[in-house]
């Protein structure tokens, strides 16, 4: 039976925390620091914001990323522990995960096109509430939406911004989408919907002037939006690595259950 090729070249990158570029400058020592072009597997030294850093700036060069906690939050990170690093990564459980692909049309028709990992989100950019229209392939589902805003959170997302809008969790395998309302007015009980993974979700943009909505992928923005095309990229395969019996899915499903 043909095994994987053991993994011994490894990439290191860090945040610009002093214990993450610290944590580098130790590792490097240990293990060598590969340039990313010649290595097997890219450790990212951080948080969970710096892990989508990292799988953003190698979305088009893909190599597997496994990150070590050196930051305030953990939840895509795996403990910090020097010794035995390459037998961990060897033993590691993979999860892939595909991007959102944003679209968005501003005040001025120009198109921007953005990449997100976590979610794509509109917001509202005055004192105003946004008013929206969300048509879910090609058929409006909801004629208005007064809200803060919207979001469309993958099951890798689920857990961060999506969760604090009150989303649901999704399991990764679960091949699903949240379609999330932020502070909803109106419809006032409305608290979102799954849609299947290959959805194409349009917000537009009502009294845009009056009311101004801007656009997030992860952490491109773009403001005075007017419409907002949303689907999964299933060309572009992400891949992170977990410690053996500490996988993704492992803590999303106990996400679940936490206090």
């Amino acid at each position: 039976m043909n095994q994987s090729p053991r993994i011994h070249r490894l990439s290191f990158t860090s945040s610009d925390r002093p214990e993450a570029i610290e944590a580098q400058e130790r590792l490097t020592a240990i293990y060598g620091n590969h340039p990313i072009d010649d290595a097997q597997v890219v450790v990212a030294l951080g948080g969970d914001g710096f892990m989508l850093e990292t799988l953003h700036r190698t979305l088009y060069a893909p190599r597997p990323i496994y990150g070590m906690n050196r930051g305030s939050l953990g939840f895509l990170m795996n403990d910090y522990v020097e010794d035995g690093l390459l037998e961990r990564i060897n033993s590691a459980e993979r999860a892939v995960i595909h991007p959102l692909s944003m679209t968005v049309i501003d005040a001025q028709r120009r198109n921007h096109r953005a990449l997100a990992i976590n979610e794509v989100s509109m917001l509202r950019q005055a004192r105003q509430t946004a008013k929206l229209r969300v048509s879910i392939d090609g058929t409006v589902r909801m004629e208005e939406l007064v809200c803060d805003g919207v979001l469309v959170a993958t099951p890798a997302g689920s857990t961060a911004y999506n969760l604090s809008a009150h989303g649901p969790i999704i399991p990764l395998t679960a091949q699903v989408l949240a379609l999330t309302p932020i502070s909803a007015f109106r419809p006032r009980r409305w608290r979102g919907a799954l849609l299947p993974h290959n959805a194409r979700v349009t917000v537009e943009v009502m009294e845009a002037d009056k009311r101004p909505v801007s656009a997030v992928a992860d952490n491109f923005e773009v403001r005075d939006v007017r419409e907002v095309h949303i689907s999964e990229n299933r060309d572009l395969n992400l891949t992170m690595l977990f410690d053996a019996g500490r996988s993704l899915e492992e803590r999303v499903l106990a996400e679940q259950f936490s206090a």
